[in-house]
């Protein structure tokens, strides 16, 4: 039975302005290679969208991701180790975080970051329920930006930084060497980094996951179009437009985009957007790894790879990395 909540929940709301994506949006789409920041696919409805991909037979990394984590918690907590105060950077509904939570000891608090406010407070809302003695303090941010974490819970507690998911794989290498250097700073010389890390694998696999056949995905992607209506007073005809999601051997990355189905304008705050047919916005990059690749990044980043779990096929990793400066 769940307990009654005996902790108030302390929101830090850092949302984004209506401003920010305005621009964003107007600036990416006036390039020759229309393209549009991810992390606005991640609206209230984009990130329940999501939570329905993380379901579907066709997506391994989510249940891949879980299995790992059930089966090697033990460890795992052990590695992390005792009272610290874990920090989830985008946390969704939280589902994988609860193993960790059930596990660790003596945490010291749980701070959940998001970008999407009303997901991110649905899900705080319900793990204070379940983990009454446990202080949970969301933040609405863009964690890939500036912004500041509450200091209030414990303020010299180790902190460990949980990043599940393939979300590193959505920063091109360059962002994401960027991203892993700010964390580096965030956690200091006792925390640790707990991540997940898609693998390189046989392409059919990966074309499987990114275009289900409920065409889930598909809508998850098209969702910004209708969100750039909503919030922006856009005027597009979502029913001209089309997902569109293949593996980039190159680059060693799946693409999605959304495909113009006709010659059509678009207006946006005064603004007028041409496509042509055939013409794609570039909405998002999920880049896979090999162990070794994945390894020298976080290396650059100061970071040395402590352990790394995988399922039996390798399809997936969770890696525990710390600071090149480590000190327990």
């Amino acid at each position: 039975m769940e307990k009654q909540t005996a902790q108030p929940l302390n929101f830090y709301n850092n949302e984004p302005e209506r401003e920010e994506f305005m621009t964003a949006v107007i600036a990416g789409l006036r390039q020759s290679g229309k393209e549009l920041p991810c992390k606005y696919l991640y609206d209230e409805r984009g990130s329940l969208l999501f939570d329905k991909i993380c379901e579907l037979d066709e997506y391994y990394p989510t249940r891949t991701e879980l299995n790992i984590m059930q089966q090697y918690v033990y460890e795992i907590a052990g590695r992390i180790g005792r009272g610290v105060q874990l920090i989830e950077y985008g946390s969704g509904s939280s589902l994988k975080t609860r193993v960790l939570l059930d596990n660790l000891s003596d945490l010291a608090g749980y701070i959940p970051i998001d970008i999407s406010k009303e997901h991110l407070l649905n899900a705080a809302r319900k793990l204070e329920k379940i983990y009454p003695d446990l202080k949970v303090q969301p933040v609405c941010a863009d964690y890939t930006k500036d912004f500041t974490l509450p200091d209030d819970i414990h303020p010299t507690a180790p902190r460990a930084v949980y990043f599940p998911g393939s979300t590193i794989g959505n920063f091109n290498p360059e962002d994401a060497l960027d991203f892993l250097k700010s964390i580096n700073r965030v956690i200091d010389n006792n925390g640790v980094l707990f991540l997940g890390v898609d693998l390189k694998k046989d392409p059919v696999i990966l074309h499987r996951a990114y275009n289900d056949r409920d065409g889930i995905t598909a809508a998850f992607n098209c969702n910004i179009l209708t969100r750039m209506n909503r919030e922006l007073g856009a005027n597009f005809n979502t029913d001209q437009f089309q997902h569109y999601a293949f593996f980039n051997p190159l680059q060693g990355r799946i693409e999605m985009h959304i495909i113009s189905l006709e010659n059509q304008s678009v207006r946006l705050n005064g603004t007028t957007i041409h496509f042509a047919k055939g013409e794609s916005i570039h909405t998002e990059n999920s880049y896979k790894y090999t162990l070794k690749e994945f390894a020298g990044l976080a290396e650059k980043a100061g970071f040395t790879v402590d352990r790394v779990w995988t399922d039996d096929d390798t399809l997936f990793s969770v890696q525990l990395l710390r600071p090149d400066g480590y000190r327990s």
